[in-house]
């Protein structure tokens, strides 16, 4: 097989999970799919030093970390979420009336809120644990922590926001 069809290959299996991941990082549909290619350009730069030792996506997704981190340090940007974070949860909903379907996008913008002001750290290991099914071992490799700080911060996290969604209910 020819180098570039290895490397369409490698895009096309996890091109998704990156930018999921991106868009974990960055609240920003739009900047997480430029951020995408440019982690898959500097992926097939240094395609020789995978070794192996970690799963291929969880290798892309320490890229996409990097890439993500020299942005902010380029442009000192701020995180949002945008309207096309919540479709992209919405899309994964279960269908149903449409006050079902605007019940679970109002409680999927709540989680995202609740999501978005917790700690940094907590948010990236709920959003990877949760959302992009890794394990605690892969999310302790993509965020250059051990196992058990991922154990850790997950639990940590879904304690920070239950409470915090628990007040905002009673807030209402």
């Amino acid at each position: 097989m020819q180098d570039s069809a290895k490397e369409k290959d490698i895009y096309m299996e996890y091109a998704n999970i990156v930018k999921r991941f991106l868009i974990s990082l960055s609240g920003n549909v739009d900047l997480a799919e430029d951020l995408t290619q440019e982690t898959f350009y500097q992926a097939y730069k240094s395609i020789h030093r995978y070794n192996g030792n970690c799963k291929m996506s969880v290798w892309l997704c320490q890229i996409a970390k990097h890439v993500y981190f020299d942005y902010l340090k380029k442009e000192k940007h701020l995180q949002k979420v945008d309207l096309d974070t919540l479709d992209l949860f919405a899309a994964k909903t279960p269908q149903g009336n449409l006050e079902e379907t605007y019940l679970v996008k109002e409680r999927i913008q709540e989680l995202l809120f609740a999501v978005q002001n917790a700690k940094k750290s907590y948010g990236q290991v709920f959003w990877l644990r949760a959302y992009e099914e890794m394990s605690f071992k892969e999310i302790g490799e993509i965020l250059g922590k051990s196992e058990n700080w991922a154990r850790v911060n997950n639990y940590r996290a879904k304690e920070w926001i239950r409470r915090r969604m628990e007040s905002d209910e009673n807030n209402l």
